[in-house]
């Protein structure tokens, strides 16, 4: 087969499109909204940066060597939160930082290090809220006008939380403590004496998620979603008064969530993502009524849904598609129309959009997929990705990896495989307790699709994936052998068993979810849902890369694999580097990507 040349010049098309500055989220001060938080790598590595939003300058705060993607800004807007770890590993402390730029005060200088990933403060900045995950279980704490951190609740298992009322009186978490699983409740408490309030729930089997608070004073009411029709939808609770309010919007398909409120409380923002496309409505609560906004197509807020209202009249957002890096931009709230930029992305040379898609799994399900081919005709050497998760979906996401392959000639094909988030909640819940079986059906199934069709060599299909999709590269590898030409794992999961053993416990308690246990209580599915167990079975050669101090997917179950494949004698490669779960600097995911290219290359004569 014939290739496009390897483009190694340092201002290759394909590097600039790793180096071009993206905008991951943003948000402003509740009650300073001329400061806000971005979370940006124009600077090469994820970072936050304070936002002065009338002039829209930016002052890097964090300095992290494995960068920072996640944070909150003081009501005030003076002071910047985030969680501080050692390269990456993701135990440590949380530190506030003053807006201004400064040395970082650590608020919980007394505790031991744990994993966190969640902190929030009162709309009026008088108690803060935050959650910990150690050996002690899930530990959700206060802290009130600046006095010592103090723990209303303790789970065993997953637990997300607390996002607090206007004044702090009322802290909401959702919790997987009574199912076991991902199904989740609702439980309030409050924080002046840490009782328990009340609880949301519509059974043990039905998943839900808390939103944000009513912006108004001694509005107690909150968003929420449940499942129970099978999809996420809205709703709205008050907790102190058991009040429940479902929104009426029986004529809008898929998964619908409320982003946030208008700042009179009369309106909410409402995201749906249908067939992994996003949608924005605006929602009048006393008409019972939501308008469709006529926003630019494409991937509206990302995965946390950052949109908000600056004004009754405006509203901000991220916004990206498959060929434009992510930026800010203002919405009409009225009609959904973009009315300008607010902060731009990095230029990237031109590309080619990502089409949706529609196959047949082996399994006889339909699987929706997004496909990127290069000029010409095919069949082409094609790159098959899986994305992470699983609780996750693939949308229209600005992609250099994928615009690279393309670049060099190949098709590319991401797919939203059983598990995924937003195709209802049969099709999410199909893997749990037998994870790896389902999806690679559906991985062989778009195999078929891309030969049948004309767009993918039969001897030409690579298999790749980063976290979740790394495991699932080395699951089909070993157990559909037959597929693959090569294969190419990031940060994956090759043993559950030793995974279980090393890894924080925020993961162990999604690992307990996803089997339905521990390790020790389901062995025989950790067996059967490992890639270690089907080393012998793998053909190609396959290129691992991972991360040193990954507390998700730990070294040390990855190194168990290494060993196993050499002394079986297959052809596998590993490249470590010095970071956490996942590269977020812009020149080590171009080394990365090289890598990829060079080993696919090679793959392919």
């Amino acid at each position: 087969m014939e290739f496009i040349p390897l483009d190694t010049n340092q201002d290759a098309k394909w590097k600039k499109r790793y180096r071009a500055a993206s905008i991951a989220w943003s948000k402003l001060a509740s009650n300073n909204p001329a400061h806000g938080l971005v979370c940006t790598n124009k600077d090469g590595i994820y970072q936050l940066y304070g936002w002065e939003v009338a002039s829209g300058a930016l002052t890097q705060l964090t300095s992290q060597p494995a960068g920072v993607v996640a944070g909150a800004i003081s009501a005030d807007g003076e002071y910047v939160y985030y969680h501080r770890d050692q390269q990456g590993n993701e135990l440590g402390h949380f530190v506030r930082v003053p807006f201004a730029g400064g040395e970082a005060e650590d608020m919980t200088p007394d505790m031991a290090p744990y994993a966190s990933y969640f902190i929030d403060e009162s709309h009026d900045g008088h108690v803060t809220g935050f959650l910990t995950a150690s050996a002690q279980g899930f530990e959700i704490f206060v802290i009130k006008d600046g006095q010592a951190p103090w723990r209303i609740a303790q789970y065993k298992q997953l637990t997300f939380g607390p996002t607090l009322s206007y004044g702090g009186e009322i802290a909401v978490v959702d919790t997987a403590e009574y199912s076991g699983t991902l199904d989740t409740c609702l439980v309030a408490f409050d924080t002046v004496n840490g009782l328990e309030i009340a609880r949301l729930s519509d059974g043990d089997k039905v998943k839900h998620n808390f939103g944000p608070f009513s912006p108004i004073a001694r509005d107690m009411r909150i968003l929420a979603t449940t499942n129970i029709s099978g999809y996420d939808r809205p709703l709205i609770w008050n907790p102190r008064t058991g009040e429940r309010h479902d929104l009426a919007i029986d004529e809008i398909p898929g998964e619908v969530t409320g982003w946030a409120w208008s700042l009179d409380a009369q309106h909410i923002l409402l995201g749906q993502i249908y067939q992994a496309t996003y949608q924005v409505y605006s929602y009048d609560i006393a008409a019972q009524k939501a308008t469709k906004l006529n926003h630019p197509s494409g991937v509206l807020g990302g995965y946390a849904g950052n949109a908000y209202y600056v004004s009754e009249k405006e509203i901000y957002t991220t916004w990206q598609d498959s060929v434009h890096p992510s930026r800010v931009i203002a919405l009409d709230a009225s009609t959904g129309a973009q009315t300008r930029t607010v902060l731009e992305a990095g230029d990237v040379p031109a590309g080619r959009k990502w089409k949706s898609v529609t196959f047949k799994s082996e399994n006889g399900a339909d699987i929706q997929g997004w496909l990127v081919t290069p000029e010409g005709d095919g069949p082409f050497p094609t790159i098959l990705e899986t994305h992470g998760g699983p609780t996750a979906v693939m949308s229209e996401f600005y992609s250099p990896n994928s615009q690279t392959w393309v670049d060099h000639g190949f098709a590319y094909f991401t797919i939203n495989y059983h598990g995924s988030t937003t195709f209802g909640k049969d099709f999410e819940k199909s893997i749990w307790g037998k994870l790896g079986h389902l999806e690679v059906d559906d991985m062989a199934g778009a195999c078929r699709w891309l030969v049948d069709n004309g767009i993918a060599q039969s001897d030409g299909i690579l298999v790749t994936g980063w976290s979740y999709g790394g495991y699932l590269t080395l699951q089909s590898m070993g157990t559909r052998p037959e597929l693959w030409a090569g294969g190419m794992a990031g940060i994956a999961i090759a043993d559950w068993a030793l995974m279980y053993e090393d890894q924080a416990e925020t993961l162990r308690g999604y690992q307990r979810a996803l089997f339905g246990g521990t390790p020790a209580e389901t062995p025989e599915a950790t067996r059967s849902s490992s890639p270690i167990t089907y080393a012998d079975k793998i053909r190609a050669p396959i290129l691992v890369i991972q991360g040193s101090n990954d507390t998700r997917c730990p070294a040390r179950q990855m190194r168990a694999y290494e060993d196993k494949m050499k002394s079986l004698g297959k052809d596998i490669q590993i490249e470590w580097f010095d970071a956490g779960h996942g590269s977020r600097a812009q020149e080590q995911s171009i080394h990365h990507q090289e890598l990829m290219l060079r080993f696919a290359y090679n793959v392919l004569g």
